[in-house]
């Protein structure tokens, strides 16, 4: 699904029964998406912690500076190597990193991804957002960069141990990749079912009928996720997102990422950076 991450656990994960008050501030900041705040703080920390470089590295990943972020995760790795949350994060920064780069070292960086992945999953196999993270990785990335559809099944009975819906939007997920769409629609479907105040479960439906061409269908998806909240983040971005994708209601979409870069955010939307840069397709 649209997957939220969990700030309290990420930003928590590495706190100490006395954080130092710099700690302490950055800490309330970064849970209210306020990155520069954050790395503000810290910078000037001459000694820094595990939890300090952390906590910098997801704000540099927050602000979209993936390099910066990666480097001060791999410095958090280095200071607490046992972390299965640092691990997290350096994947995500080194796969977003890939994502950015040239294609003579896009591979190195998905490697590195990876690897911090199943670090993460093996310093704690029952951590959700970890295993969801793998999962992505294991079905887009090509085999010889250690992706594959029989990796990805290989995860799902440890995904359903933990949340029932998101076996079905794995199932789902890997159903799509081998072009089976009707088994695909009707997983997300029974994810809905499951979680039927789940936001994120109604925007991933919605999503994946806008990719099948079918709007009317995609459009009663995103109506029915607005009446559980009609001002959620998440909610604005993707609706905006599969718009300019699928290059239609630009106007509404420009209109939607108004209203969300003004809206409150947590490390659980994505960054005021990335919907800008959306909005820059649509002259925003």
């Amino acid at each position: 699904m649209v997957r939220l991450l969990v700030s309290t656990i990420f930003c928590f994960s590495l706190a100490f029964a006395a954080d130092t008050p710099e700690l302490a501030r950055a800490r309330k900041l970064y849970l209210t998406a306020d990155y520069e705040g954050v790395i503000n703080q810290l910078s000037p920390v001459a000694t820094k912690t595990a939890a300090d470089w952390l906590l910098i590295g997801q704000s540099w990943f927050g602000r979209t500076e993936f390099k910066k972020a990666s480097d001060a995760l791999e410095k958090a790795a280095a200071a607490d190597p046992g972390n299965a949350t640092v691990w997290l994060w350096l994947g995500r920064a080194y796969g977003r990193r890939a994502e950015t780069s040239s294609m003579l070292s896009a591979p190195g960086l998905a490697s590195k991804c990876r690897q911090a992945f199943e670090k993460s999953v093996e310093l704690n196999p029952r951590y959700r957002e970890a295993l969801n993270d793998l999962f992505d990785y294991y079905i887009q990335a090509p085999g010889f960069l250690g992706g594959g559809e029989a990796k990805a099944q290989a995860l799902i009975d440890k995904i359903a141990a933990l949340d029932p819906a998101e076996r079905h939007f794995a199932e789902a997920r890997l159903a799509e990749s081998r072009k089976e769409y009707s088994r695909a629609e009707s997983q997300l479907r029974r994810a809905m079912e499951l979680a039927p105040t789940q936001i994120g479960r109604a925007i991933d439906l919605a999503k994946f009928l806008a990719r099948r061409g079918r709007i009317a269908e995609s459009e009663a998806a995103f109506t029915q996720a607005e009446k559980l909240n009609p001002n959620d983040p998440t909610l604005l971005f993707e609706r905006a997102a599969t718009y300019i994708d699928g290059k239609r209601n630009l106007p509404a979409a420009k209109a939607l990422l108004e209203r969300y870069v003004n809206s409150p955010l947590t490390p659980d939307n994505p960054s005021r950076e990335e919907a800008r840069r959306l909005m820059g397709k649509v002259g925003g």
